[in-house]
């Protein structure tokens, strides 16, 4: 179909599949249903693309406007964090999208290929539909992408589907997803060419769906049936909701702002410890903003001294975000307190090694002054050796194997998944999300962190500094929950549990290289046969 017909049908799939998508990522019961049909529009619109360039165009068209919709949120915290105007913001967060969502583009291209070069063969009828799909999930294996996102990440809201992210993770989902959309392009299509309906798309979808749920209730029955009811560890969670740390320092001092961060989390973790033991107090990440340990005033060493002494005096163990020092090199940190084996206050650090790009961390092969005058805001922290599990001596002589994430580390798979192979019986994430306070960005952290505890079936202790703090259990069902941009503290009971293997805690993020690999393989076989 060419001419201003075909480019307005083409445009009606994309504007179709981007308002779907819209619904499907605000992570609703109600809206699940939609993912078996998100993409569908938009794979019809490129099955009717009269060359590459029309579907390149397709892709590179879906890619802005899903990243302006789903993600319209970042450049308005992004110009409030670096002060640019909103404009420049929003032109280059479009500008990058194809980069940001490349699977939309190398998807399109492949499809028109297969396509092409099956022609009419009913026999090869199926190769378009499992190379798309498979050139999805390995482009975005490879894609650098800020958010990590993916369209599984929405069957979070289906207790049963999200339970095979044991599998292959959230991108085992968006395969499945992508085969069933598939089944209903070709019923779609088979309807609109008047050759009645295809049964057999129709019974693969009901498979592939049965299939998930089936699944997801004897996955589920073995997760509950594995967790005691008895708690295992109680952990005293603070959210202050204390944020604009930078502005206020400018305004107020900064001893003064860090004198008022302490006072706060001091007087609520006290009150926490009024309503019974605690077996661990969790604070958030840079809660503590300067130097522990290493202090670079009299003052900053003073007030390491009067945070040791306050755990020393509570008997209780305290992990807190903080920044370490080493030579020049600054690090966000966790800094674990708690007993020794001799009974004295023993200090360990956990250094953030995924740092987000530019606002945290520049890498070395472009830092230079000349970007530091043009873009003051970007970070000086330097990345940590990589996933690291601590070992946290607890008060009794109990040793907490503890997998330490901050913040934009619980997304990456990998990086989990190895910590908890190193033996962590806990994942203990520490979070600023205060930048994006107001925004879906709070609930979309916690919905990827809920994921981590799905692959891993690791238990999860969350603590945030202005929400959304919550306890994960295995199963990824969040509890405890302390709303984004509210004050408050809360007890969190992790109950003993026994372990549970998964082949996504064993290794990692495998699929996408998987389909990287079988996608090459099947468009070189593809390519010699016909």
């Amino acid at each position: 179909m060419t001419g201003w017909r075909g480019w307005a049908g083409a445009l009606l799939g994309v504007a179709a599949t981007t308002v779907v998508f819209a619904f499907f990522a605000e992570l609703r019961p109600g809206f699940v249903w939609l993912g078996a049909v998100a993409m569908a529009p938009w794979l019809a619109a490129v099955d009717r693309a009269p060359s590459a360039r029309r579907a390149l165009a397709l892709g590179t068209l879906l890619s802005v406007t899903f990243t302006a919709l789903v993600f319209g949120w970042f450049p308005g915290a992004i110009a409030a964090y670096s002060h640019a105007p909103a404009w420049l913001c929003w032109g280059v967060f479009l500008l990058i999208a194809p980069v940001l969502e490349l699977q939309f583009l190398t998807a399109a291209w492949i499809r028109w290929y297969a396509r092409r070069k099956v022609g009419t063969d009913s026999r090869l009828a199926w190769v378009p539909p499992v190379l798309t799909a498979l050139v999805y999930v390995g482009t975005e294996w490879f894609t650098p992408k800020l958010f990590a996102e993916t369209l599984g990440h929405g069957l979070y809201a289906s207790e049963l589907l999200r339970q095979g992210a044991d599998v292959a993770g959230a991108p085992g989902l968006t395969l499945g997803l992508l085969f069933v959309n598939e089944c209903f392009v070709a019923v779609g299509q088979g309807l609109v060419a008047r050759r009645g309906l295809k049964p057999v798309p129709l019974v693969l979808a009901l498979v592939l769906t049965l299939v998930g749920f089936g699944y997801g209730a004897v996955r589920l029955g073995q997760v509950r049936a594995a967790v005691r009811s008895a708690p295992a560890l109680v952990v005293g969670a603070v959210q202050a909701n204390i944020t604009n740390i930078e502005k206020r320092a400018a305004e107020e001092g900064t001893y003064e702002v860090v004198r008022d961060i302490l006072d706060t989390h001091y007087a609520m973790s006290d009150a926490l410890l009024r309503s019974g033991p605690l077996d661990l107090l969790v604070w958030p990440e840079t809660v503590y903003p300067t130097t522990f340990g290493t202090p670079k005033s009299e003052d900053g060493g003073a007030l390491d001294e009067e945070i040791r002494a306050w755990v020393a005096e509570r008997g209780v163990p305290l992990v807190f975000g903080t920044y370490d020092l080493e030579g020049e090199r600054e690090f966000n940190a966790a800094m674990f307190l708690g007993p020794s084996a001799t009974g004295e206050l023993a200090q360990a650090a956990y250094r953030k090694t995924m740092l987000f790009p530019l606002t945290e961390w520049v890498p070395d092969a472009v830092d230079s002054p000349a970007l530091r005058a043009w873009m003051p805001w970007t970070g000086r922290w330097k990345r940590g050796p990589g996933p690291r599990m601590v070992d946290f001596r607890l008060n009794g002589g109990r040793v907490l194997k503890v997998a330490p994430l901050i913040c934009y580390e619980a997304l990456f798979p990998n990086y989990v998944a190895a910590e908890v192979r190193q033996g962590a019986e806990l994942l203990l994430t520490l979070s600023n999300d205060s930048w994006f306070s107001g925004t879906p960005a709070p609930r979309l952290h916690l919905m990827h962190a809920a994921f981590r505890s799905i692959e891993t079936r690791t238990a999860q202790v969350r603590v945030t500094n202005s929400g959304v703090s919550a306890f994960i259990d295995p199963a990824g069902t969040w509890t405890s929950e302390m709303q984004d941009n509210q004050r408050s503290s809360v007890v969190m009971r992790v109950p003993a549990a026994e372990r549970l293997h998964s082949l996504a805690g064993a290794w990692g993020d495998w699929l996408g290289p998987v389909a990287l690999v079988l996608s090459v393989v099947l468009g070189v076989w593809l390519r010699r046969r016909v």
